[in-house]
């Protein structure tokens, strides 16, 4: 099994939306992918919460596939490749670990 980690860290605001909502609207969007992409075994999204340090970052990823090669496909996939162009609209950082 291969897990896929990822921290994001998101604007202040983009397009008239604030960082809360800009994380609502990805977590729904990356968590509705669950039923879309048949590689993708388990996927959690996690937001920080407000009373946490301001260093953490604002957005946790975590899925589960059986194999580098599942991962590779869910990643290739358009209603994937979809919410990550969005993301990369609004993320200011990212930290990633495959294991």
């Amino acid at each position: 099994m291969i897990k896929h980690i990822v921290f994001f860290g998101i604007a202040d605001e983009f397009e008239g939306m604030k960082k809360a909502e800009l994380c609502g609207k990805i977590k729904s969007e990356l968590e509705a992918l669950q039923s879309l992409i048949p590689e993708l075994n388990f996927i959690e999204v996690g937001i920080n919460h407000p009373d946490a340090p301001a260093g953490n970052y604002d957005l946790a990823l975590y899925s589960e596939f059986d194999s580098m090669e599942a991962l590779n496909a869910y990643q290739i996939h358009p209603e994937h490749q979809r919410v990550a162009a969005f993301i990369g609209k609004v993320k200011t950082s990212r930290a990633c670990v495959d294991y």
